[in-house]
């Protein structure tokens, strides 16, 4: 904030919003991945248990559970390690097989999770959440006119201390485009639980809220 001449007040502020929304879709990230001595059986068991994987999740495309999947990234690679004592092992090969999905019916999502976890030649690296594509934009512009009326108030709340009048805004940016520092996004968590259902525990899939942080750099001049 800072006087430009006897009448004119120049204030710059940072204006901040929040939205708290439910995750609309969950992007699962695995991985069919086997290991042995023989390079060529390697490669034909993560075939064989990449099949029956990708078969149900072509069926749940079908059946509407699966916004998208694909199959598309293949290793096949070896290494060699020591003992303990220094000894060099014997050469290891390993297949991996780069799985992803989108899922929309999260029930059904911890059906699959639930049985694919405990198979061997099967790792479920992560799972991301988020708002849809589709919806994502409308929610941004929620928070943005949000943080922009945030803005306002602070620049009025300052003119008002200073005994001046009706705040008039003259620039909006993105932050850090009017000199500020950016905050960095807030990252979507999400939980896992298991259920005991009588014949075993079974694995629920419980994601937080996804939260769209907007800020915006405001000028305005007061009189």
């Amino acid at each position: 904030m800072r006087h430009t001449g006897a009448m004119t007040l120049d204030i710059t502020v940072r204006g901040s919003a929040e939205g708290r929304y439910s995750a609309e879709r969950a992007l699962v990230s695995m991985a069919v991945a086997v290991e042995g001595s023989d390079r060529a059986e390697v490669f034909r068991e993560a075939v064989a248990v990449q099949e029956p994987l990708t078969s149900q999740l072509q069926e749940l495309g079908d059946r509407g559970a699966i916004l998208a999947w694909s199959c598309d990234q293949v290793r096949v690679f070896s290494h060699r390690s020591s003992s303990t004592d220094g000894a060099e092992l014997a050469l290891r090969h390993v297949a991996r097989i780069e799985v992803r999905s989108e899922f929309g019916d999260f029930e059904r999502m911890s059906g699959f999770l639930d049985d694919w976890s405990g198979r061997d030649g099967v790792e479920i690296d992560h799972v991301a959440w988020d708002v849809s594509v589709k919806n994502r934009r409308g929610y941004e512009a929620e928070v943005r006119k949000a943080a922009v009326e945030d803005a306002v108030q602070k620049a009025q709340d300052l003119a008002n201390a200073v005994r001046k009048g009706k705040v008039v805004p003259q620039q909006f940016a993105d932050p850090g485009m009017l000199g500020s520092a950016s905050d960095s996004p807030v990252a979507p968590r999400f939980q896992m639980m298991s259920e005991d259902t009588g014949s075993g525990p079974f694995l629920h899939v419980t994601p937080d809220e996804i939260v769209i942080h907007v800020d915006v750099d405001a000028r305005f001049t007061a009189d």
